[in-house]
């Protein structure tokens, strides 16, 4: 019998970290990625993101959440996509971890970005996930070098950046808000100065996605 993963390979693919459990988004997982957004991301006054999508009311946050899943899934095409994985701790979604390339073969840069729910946060988590979706990069689909940014004042985004070795690249400045200007610290990390974890990353289902990722 066909499987969903021999559909869409991509369903096939996990990412194993000493506590988490890293795949791309299933319909089965929004539920539970909606209920660690709607427990909360971040301090309501503080907005982390470029785009403000956590001040969408509850409903539209629930709708445009679940939408943004299923255009993500849609628009990964050969050398250029987007993968939101669901991070999963303790047996649940708690958080999720993107990572994206455009022009894959020719340029080899990924770029990387986040969140996690806040009863869960302060636990070293979201180093884990990065370091996941980095050593996924560097060493399974060669990359060569890693892009993030963060809000100057995001502090934890930065230091989880500055700690597995990615060094200054700029800043800019973006409308967070109607009204609100917020410079954004850009960060990368080439494959060399990784800071790599002790523990040893654990990928099943890899071998067909390759071809789609690292191909144009």
């Amino acid at each position: 019998m066909t499987r969903l993963s021999d559909v869409w390979p991509l369903f096939g693919l996990e990412l194993r970290t000493p506590r988490l459990s890293l795949t791309p988004v299933r319909d089965e997982q929004l539920p539970e990625l909606i209920d660690a957004v709607l427990d909360g991301i971040h301090d309501p006054a503080k907005m982390p993101f470029g785009v403000p999508w956590t001040d969408a009311p509850r409903d539209v946050l629930i709708r445009e959440t679940v939408r943004h899943q299923w255009r993500q899934r849609c628009s990964v095409e050969p050398g250029s996509w987007t993968i939101n994985f669901a991070v999963s701790f303790e047996g649940r979604v708690v958080g999720m971890q993107d990572v994206s390339a455009r022009d894959f073969p020719l340029l080899r840069t990924v770029h990387s970005g986040s969140w996690l729910t806040q009863p869960v946060q302060g636990r070293g988590l979201g180093k884990e996930m990065r370091a996941a979706i980095l050593l996924f990069a560097f060493d399974h689909l060669g990359a060569v070098a890693a892009l993030s940014e963060a809000a100057e004042w995001n502090n934890s985004s930065l230091g989880v950046s500055r700690s597995l070795g990615y060094e200054a690249n700029g800043v800019s400045e973006v409308v967070a808000r109607p009204g609100e200007v917020t410079r954004q610290v850009h960060l990368r990390l080439q494959a060399d100065w990784f800071k790599r974890p002790e523990w040893s990353l654990g990928v099943n289902g890899e071998e067909p996605v390759l071809p789609l990722l690292t191909t144009a």
